[in-house]
């Protein structure tokens, strides 16, 4: 197995202005706000001071989800509970965005090391001429030189004894000032099991950077390889997640835009509202001022109502979109800047943030629209005795005020076309009167909840739609009728279907001697006969039922389902067959 490193542009490298990529957010903790120490990296991608994490007060947390707990923006109500006994756990809140975070059972040492951040610090030392960059062996002095083999800071003193030793006499030795162009120069990062080899390979099996000594080790007959070979793999699994999440930025940018958007136009429909409604008013004594005041108190409420359902909505995406960029710039940072191995060590936390942020549903379209209008010359009832004019109309449909009507709305035949009508209503239950709403149905069988039957809504234009359907097969149907995602009255409900609906082969008579012309071998099912061989009813003979029947079954009702099941096997048969 032999070593071939091959560059992976963005990753190591000089910056064309020759200024390292380290700022304030990428250097600094956001708790103590002083440069990094120790840096760890949470499951949501904030990194914090070891420190301060040990100072953050841990609190006891029983797990009975059987998964992560981060639920920065997700929340509770996107976690599915599935209990697997208690797990008595100890968490941390993240400084940053309050996301729950388990620590392991090693407590805050046992969180993954942010190695690029420390890279980071180091380039900001270095733009600092050297200030607070001590040596990395005897920590005493300010760093003059790096050792580019060892990747060792090394003081004046500290760096001629390295030359000194047989052992590093010819290392190569860099100037500070020369590495400050740099975008990596991170120290090796070494086997935490074996702190004398540094990480240079990777275990595909535990998925993990090792060294040589855990190959001939605990990782003997595991498939290795060196971490320059397998890099490209992982990271273009880690692109490739990345590439699915940054559309969701921009979609949560736009709708975010569009939020604004029309908050605006609630709020300048509202003060065009209000100016109409006092400007109509104004011609009125005592009883249009009350009228008036009522009209704003309804315009308040409903700007209240709209306003705070676009706030939380607002307040929902900018969280979500916040985690997500905080996922994607971390993971930019760690693929532009990183190295191979500080890639594969954080590709465990990225992968796993990043698939569950892009797993979160939401809606990029506002949920309240911008429709308020004053209706000056509608009549509004009588106020202090005086007719008054002037109404707020909203017209949203509400679904809990819709109704369903029709004779088919529990009952129909297979393959037969069923149909009900979806009366739309408004809060106060008056009539839309209008359509274009979003109707939603749904005909499931109570038995094939995966083969749902084809549905048909029709916009009759005045507040009404017609739904129709045809069932393939016999039995009992769910139906789910749901305007603007809420079911109306009545849904779900239940609608039997019966077999087909089988016509009368017979002729609807009030004998068999008129209907057939007097021929002696026509019959009739109501099993009525007449003298001289007449096989058939007829008037006032015996067995004649007195009334018109169906000749092929018997049944008295014209409009009706014939029961002939036109079997040769007994003689009530014979006398459902007509011969005409």
């Amino acid at each position: 197995m032999s070593e071939k490193r091959k560059p992976l542009l963005g990753f190591v490298g000089k910056h064309p202005s020759g200024t390292g990529v380290g700022n304030s957010g990428k250097t600094h903790c956001p708790s103590c706000m002083g440069l990094f120490k120790a840096p760890r990296l949470l499951p949501c991608l904030h990194t914090v001071c070891t420190t301060c994490l040990e100072q953050l007060e841990p609190f006891s947390v029983v797990d009975i989800r059987g998964g992560d707990s981060d639920t920065s923006s997700e929340g509770s109500i996107f976690q599915e509970l599935k209990p697997r006994g208690l797990q008595p756990q100890t968490g941390i809140l993240c400084p940053v965005c309050d996301a729950q975070v388990d620590l392991p059972t090693g407590g805050v040492k046992a969180l993954t090391i942010d190695h690029l951040a420390m890279n980071d610090v180091m380039l900001e030392n270095l733009r600092g001429e050297g200030q607070g960059l001590g040596c990395d062996l005897c920590s005493d002095r300010e760093v003059e030189k790096r050792c580019q083999t060892c990747k060792a800071n090394l003081c004046h003193f500290c760096c001629q004894a390295h030359r000194r030793q047989k052992k590093t006499t010819y290392h190569t030795m860099v100037d500070l000032k020369d590495l400050k162009g740099y975008s990596q120069i991170g120290k090796a990062i070494l086997c935490p099991a074996h702190p004398a080899e540094e990480l240079r390979l990777f275990c595909e099996l535990c998925d993990q950077p090792v060294c040589r000594d855990c190959v001939v080790g605990e990782h003997r007959e595991h498939p290795c390889d060196f971490t320059s070979n397998v890099i490209h793999k992982h990271g273009d699994s880690v692109r490739e997640l990345l590439r699915g999440t940054q559309p969701h930025v921009e979609a949560l940018e736009e709708a975010l835009a569009q939020i604004k958007e029309t908050n605006s136009a609630l709020q300048q429909r509202v003060e065009a509202v209000a100016a109409d409604i006092r400007t109509f008013s104004e011609n009125y004594v005592k009883a249009i001022e009350e009228h008036r005041d009522k009209l704003l108190k309804q315009l308040e409420d409903i700007r209240v109502q709209k306003e705070n359902s676009l706030q939380l909505q607002k307040a929902q995406l900018e969280q979500l979109l916040a985690d997500m960029r905080t996922g994607v710039e971390f993971t930019e940072h760690l693929l532009t800047s990183g190295s191979d191995v500080e890639i594969l060590i954080t590709k465990g936390v990225v992968v796993e943030r990043l698939t569950k942020l892009n797993q979160v549903e939401y809606s990029a379209h506002p949920r309240v629209n911008d429709k308020i209008c004053f209706s000056p010359q509608e009549k509004a009832g009588r106020c202090r005795g005086y007719e008054v004019y002037g109404a707020i109309n909203t017209k949203e449909v509400d679904p809990a005020k819709c109704v369903l009507q029709g004779e088919d709305l529990h009952r129909a035949r297979e393959k037969q076309t069923a149909s009900f009508t979806l009366l739309c209503k408004d809060a106060a239950g008056e009539s839309m009167g209008r359509g274009g709403d979003n109707i939603q149905v749904a005909v499931v069988p109570k038995d094939k909840k995966d083969s749902p039957v084809r549905t048909v809504v029709q916009d009759n234009k005045d507040g009404t739609y017609c739904v129709s359907y045809t069932p393939k097969e016999p039995g009992v149907y769910t139906v789910l009728v749901c305007v603007k995602e809420q079911h109306v009255q009545g849904s779900p409900f239940t609608v039997t279907v019966r077999k087909r609906h089988r016509s009368h082969p017979g002729v609807f008579h009030c004998c068999t001697f008129c209907s057939s012309g007097g021929q002696k071998t026509a019959r009739c099912a109501c099993g009525g006969t007449m003298p001289g061989g007449y096989l058939g009813c007829g008037h006032g003979h015996k067995g004649h039922p007195g009334r018109p029947h169906w000749s092929c079954c018997g049944k008295f009702t014209e409009k009706s389902e014939c029961t002939w099941t036109g079997g040769q096997n007994t003689a009530r048969s014979l006398l459902r067959t007509v011969a005409l």
